[in-house]
């Protein structure tokens, strides 16, 4: 196979201008150019971007529509539910999201799909689950925008969702009360490439400014939102950028027990991307891999010193099965492809009766 190279022709008095102008190394400088951003607004947005920066949250369509009714949810302490993913950004999108309408006097309720038995997304057992509950109002966090029939099953029981989710969606919508995501067809937000956590954000931001409740009120979450945006690997760039940078800063003085639990379980000193990608990331993952994603959640929700500190403990149990499990996995498939003889050359397709579901597709061979 023939590899075509691209190489920029970069603009050396450009880079040495921005160098100097903004004491920044040469790599960087090159960075910038090479990106285009070189005027002054943009760089000073990519270097310290600041909450000024955040775009309107209501020019997310469908914004004021879920707003309104979530308000009328806490006016009238109405059941509600969050159902969210088993990953980082799953995780993170209900703790903020609880947090915030806990902290409004609502009393919420969480669902995570077991990873093993249920699988990805809304399934309808769950939902049963939900309405047997009294849920009055659904809200779905990093899920839920392919969720056709499921949306039509809880609206035949009379169940409102609010769906935000990040994902690209198909042809048709569902038929949800509100629909929240920034890739839809019809969508005239100006950044597309927000985690789910991220889009979370924008919802608890957007009740914040209808309530009249000081910026501090969802601002506080960054830290979390931060965590959530870094692990699912979204492009760190502009109300992303915004979060990082932001989230960052808070998170070496977060006052979330669980995180900084695991931030010191984890052995990192210095808080930056690679500590969250490799120190809490992993950590969090592996309870969802594990069908243990309720325990990772609780985490973050609890409000007891020693309460974390054993979460934190089954945390990092649950992270050392899930990487014995993978390198049980690996072993297992090198040792059948040297068995058979099989051809480096060609596709191979290995398997294995008992390898963990919740791992086998994190495994690299």
């Amino acid at each position: 196979m023939n590899k075509k190279w691209q190489v920029y022709e970069t603009n050396e008095d450009k880079i040495e201008e921005i160098q100097k102008k903004y004491q920044v190394n040469k790599l960087l400088a090159t960075i910038l150019v090479n990106r285009n951003i070189d005027q002054k607004e943009d760089i000073r947005k990519f270097l310290e971007p600041t909450r000024n920066d955040f775009h309107d949250p209501f020019l997310i369509t469908d914004m004021k529509k879920a707003v309104q009714r979530i308000i009328k949810a806490i006016e009238n302490q109405e059941n509600v539910t969050i159902y969210g993913d088993y990953d980082v950004d799953g995780i993170t999108s209900i703790t903020v999201l609880k947090s915030f309408l806990q902290d409004r006097g609502l009393n919420v309720l969480s669902y995570i799909p077991n990873r093993l038995n249920e699988g990805y997304g809304l399934n309808k057992q769950a939902i049963k689950k939900i309405i047997d509950n009294g849920c009055q109002l659904m809200i779905t966090v990093d899920c839920g925008i392919s969720a056709i029939e499921e949306i039509e099953y809880a609206n035949s029981f009379g169940i409102q969702t609010i769906i935000t989710d990040h994902h690209e969606p198909g042809g048709d919508l569902p038929k949800a009360y509100a629909v929240i995501d920034n890739k839809r067809k019809d969508s005239q937000y100006p950044f597309r490439e927000l985690a789910g956590v991220g889009v979370v954000f924008k919802l608890i931001q957007a009740i914040g400014i209808t309530l009249g409740l000081k910026e501090e009120e969802y601002l506080k979450y960054l830290d979390i939102v931060c965590v959530g945006t870094i692990s699912d690997i979204v492009p760190l760039i502009d109300e992303n950028r915004v979060i990082a940078k932001l989230g960052l800063m808070l998170i070496r003085q977060t006052r979330n027990i669980g995180l900084r639990s695991i931030i010191h379980s984890s052995g990192y000193s210095k808080i930056d991307s690679n500590s969250i990608s490799f120190g809490i990331a992993p950590r969090i993952n592996a309870c969802g891999r594990m069908g243990k994603a309720e325990e990772a959640l609780e985490l973050l929700l609890c409000k007891n010193i020693n309460q974390a500190n054993q979460l934190t403990k089954k945390l990092n149990e649950h992270n050392q099965i899930r990487q014995e499990t993978e390198k049980n996995i690996f072993d297992n498939a090198i040792e059948q492809i040297q068995k058979e003889h099989l051809d480096k050359n060609s596709a191979i397709v290995v398997g294995g009766e008992n390898w963990h579901h919740g791992v086998i597709r994190h495994c690299i061979f």
